[in-house]
């Protein structure tokens, strides 16, 4: 019994020394091979819209769409005011964390964080005051993360005003939306290298990840892959229409309703009666009128708003 008991033993280190080995190769190894890789545009873009963490944080214990950064479309210099080529500025409110390629430029990779610290000066970034990014190419086409607040003293208060709200997208406080009402679980963002292609777009690369947290790669696919949902359609309405209720717009579709996210009132303050709303769509479905009842127009700081900013910004 005794030998046969520490043959168990040894059988079982050995065991867990195979496991620890063949996890560590699997997946502490490639981390060396990933964090060499140097950050695409997309993942700057993506880094800067969506903030240091879009999963559970201290800083959104709820998934509320705390503490989230903005990003807008300016069409005009927020300093002079003068006329400029739409571009595209990252805005970070007083508190709101700071993206990890500027906690941690290592995660840019060598040359994009010596173009950011550089030429950029992200490392004047400062979370108590706020600060504005862009996403910046110099003349050899290398891209990294510029702090506009340094170089050109932007201010967050002056880019938000001189977009306005109809340029102003809250896709970091939808994407935790997105985590948190599970939609992950059915819509991956990973096309695969197979006829995914031809349907759904070209799978990302490597470089396009360097700091994104969490990545929402999704896990079982039960619904159509969305990293490049808005370029195939790109209508706020149709999408109104599909988190409202997905049967308005897919008879068949499983996906569940949405339209608690909508809040109590819609864009113009009204109360808007749900229960009304799912009668008279009852009677639709059944035949006994020929139109849906309309979907109500959501309020600018409803749920559904920052969720479908959310999506339109996945191109």
């Amino acid at each position: 019994m005794n030998m046969n008991f520490r043959e168990y033993k040894l059988g079982s280190r050995f065991f867990a020394l195979a496991l620890g080995l063949s996890m560590c190769i699997t997946l502490f190894m490639p981390s060396f091979d990933i964090g060499s890789v140097n950050a695409t545009n997309i993942a700057m873009d993506k880094q800067l819209w969506a903030g240091h963490e879009s999963g559970f944080s201290l800083d959104d214990p709820l998934l509320l769409g705390w503490h989230k950064p903005l990003k807008v479309l300016l069409k005009a210099d927020p300093v002079n005011g003068q006329p400029m080529d739409p571009t595209y500025a990252y805005v970070y409110e007083k508190g709101t964390p700071l993206p990890n390629g500027v906690l941690h430029p290592d995660n840019l990779g060598s040359v994009a964080k010596k173009l950011s610290i550089d030429k950029g000066h992200i490392l004047e970034s400062n979370k108590n005051t706020g600060t504005v990014f862009l996403v910046r190419m110099d003349d050899q086409k290398r891209y990294y993360i510029e702090n506009a607040s340094a170089t050109l003293g932007w201010t967050p208060e002056g880019v938000l005003k001189t977009a306005g709200d109809e340029n102003t997208q809250h896709a970091a406080a939808g994407k935790s939306l997105f985590v948190r009402e599970g939609c992950w679980w059915c819509h991956t963002l990973l096309p695969e290298q197979t006829q995914d292609w031809q349907v759904f777009g070209a799978p990302p690369m490597l470089g396009d990840f360097n700091g994104e947290s969490p990545t929402a790669f999704g896990s079982d696919r039960k619904a159509p892959d969305i990293l490049h949902v808005a370029s195939r359609n790109s209508s706020k309405e149709w999408m109104m229409l599909h988190f409202f209720n997905p049967r308005l717009v897919q008879p068949h579709s499983i996906m569940p309703r949405f339209d608690y996210l909508w809040g109590p009132v819609d864009a113009n303050g009204q109360k808007i009666d749900f229960a009304k709303w799912r009668a008279e769509y009852n009677e639709y479905r059944e035949g006994k009128r020929i139109t849906p009842p309309e979907v109500p127009t959501y309020a600018r700081n409803s749920e559904i708003r920052n969720l479908i900013d959310f999506v339109m910004n996945l191109k």
